[in-house]
């Protein structure tokens, strides 16, 4: 959906090339293709913001004839599904882009037709429901634990071990935004020539209050700034197909051969990670995905070349092709043959062969990641050390304990008399932040 909707705004924004183009780019985008097979929010943030924000651009570049209704209702369903999905974060890109832009034109008026009276009943009406729900099933605690612990958590100090300092995503974008990042990077001196354009001015509100209130934030992930990227996307995309785009110039030289060197260095890193993840975590190697991976490898130099020659569509057309390469390796050869990253799938397969009784419930302690529960129901319960204790004390016939290592201790000092079994050890990666995990699987002895 972010896809199509890059590439249908960015048709109306700069034509249908830049759109294609655009929507090409940010498809084959590191960030969005791991984003959007873990299955998470993020990738569902990300469309939702591009519609929001592509809607949002047309009402401020077609000042003249404004859209209609239906396009001001379709902004304020974007945005109350943006909420429902991810809380208020939505706002840091719409309202930043519109603070920016605000400042930056010393005027309002552009936003007098978003139907403010009809986008505040739509996302009451969508958002509200659900919201009241949750407050009254968990007493307030969702909200205590989500605003309260999470989201301030981020702000205030580094959560999950990823507290950074500013500049890391600019750092990172390397890899993030790869294949296009290059491209993105020798965009820049074009934006800066163009920065009058309402289009080009829209998208660099887009991207710039967001950026820097990430860079800001000591929590990094490198997923968040993913629902800036159809911006920088659009942005490169134009530049690169505009008719006097060349790398010839004086000026940019130097830009053009740092920029080119640090493609390569970002394409050899993931070429070699996907090769080397399989010998790296299960000890042994696969020759399909390193043959695939250095086939991936050959494609980025080349398109770095096409680039260098000035050959913009076989830049695109190598890119595009590397990149598939680099996928198809990763993730149709690598990822699903080891096992270490995906704990739940053995907790899953262990719960369901060592269960005492058919209506067993778990108490994971230390481990909740939503696909564990997603794969054993939601009856599971994500609890600490002593809580999985109590969890056996009251169901001692058929309850069981699914154990992390970092609360092993825990555990065991709430067990008192209880005599418990082991009946399963292993472990994994969690790849959110690197560390090894340790499970072990208990009940009560019979």
């Amino acid at each position: 959906m972010a896809v199509l909707f890059t590439a249908w705004g960015g048709a109306r924004l700069f034509g249908p090339a830049v759109g294609a183009a655009a929507a090409v780019m940010l498809a084959s985008c590191v960030v969005l293709g791991v984003e959007a097979r873990m299955a998470k929010t993020d990738a569902v943030l990300t469309a939702c913001v591009a519609l929001a924000q592509l809607i949002l651009a047309r009402f401020y570049t077609e000042r003249a004839e404004p859209p209609g209704v239906w396009a001001a209702a379709a902004l304020w369903v974007a945005t109350a599904v943006a909420v429902l999905i991810k809380g208020p974060l939505i706002l840091l890109f719409c309202g930043g882009a519109m603070l920016m832009l605000a400042a930056w034109d010393r005027s309002f008026a552009w936003m007098k037709p978003l139907r403010w009276r009809l986008g505040g009943l739509i996302v009451l009406g969508l958002a509200a429901p659900w919201l009241i729900a949750i407050a009254v099933k968990t007493g307030g605690a969702f909200f205590a634990e989500s605003v309260g612990h999470d989201m301030m958590g981020k702000v205030a100090g580094g959560q999950e071990g990823k507290g950074l300092p500013p500049g890391y995503y600019l750092g990172t974008f390397w890899i993030t935004f790869f294949p296009w990042a290059f491209l993105a990077l020798i965009a820049a001196p074009w934006v800066w020539r163009n920065r009058q354009e309402p289009a080009v001015r829209f998208c660099v509100a887009w991207i710039i209050p967001a950026w820097l209130a990430f860079e800001a934030t000591p929590t990094k992930l490198l997923h968040y700034t993913l629902p800036a990227f159809p911006a920088i996307a659009l942005l490169s995309a134009r530049a690169l197909l505009d008719p006097a785009w060349g790398l010839g110039a004086a000026g940019r030289r130097r830009l053009v051969w740092a920029g080119g060197g640090l493609f390569l260095i970002a394409a050899a890193a993931l070429c070699l990670a996907v090769a080397g993840i399989i010998p790296a975590l299960d000890g042994r190697v696969d020759g399909w995905a390193a043959v695939g991976a250095t086939a991936a490898l050959l494609g980025f130099a080349f398109a770095l070349r096409s680039a260098l020659d000035q050959r913009r569509e076989r830049f695109l057309a190598a890119g595009l092709a590397a990149a598939a390469m680099l996928y198809l390796s990763a993730f149709g050869r690598a990822l699903p043959q080891v096992e270490a990253p995906w704990p739940s799938r053995w907790a899953a397969a262990q719960i369901a062969a060592q269960k005492p009784c058919p209506g067993s419930v778990t108490a994971s302690a230390g481990f909740s990641e939503p696909s564990l529960v997603f794969l054993t129901g939601t009856a599971t319960k994500l609890t600490k050390g002593d809580g999985a204790a109590q969890h056996l004390a009251a169901d001692p016939a058929c309850a069981l304990a699914l154990v992390e290592g970092r609360e092993e201790a825990a555990f065991q000092a709430a067990l008192n008399s209880l005599d418990i079994e082991l009946l399963a050890r292993g472990g994994g990666v969690n790849y959110n932040n690197g560390r090894r995990l340790a499970l072990t699987l208990y009940r009560v002895r019979r």
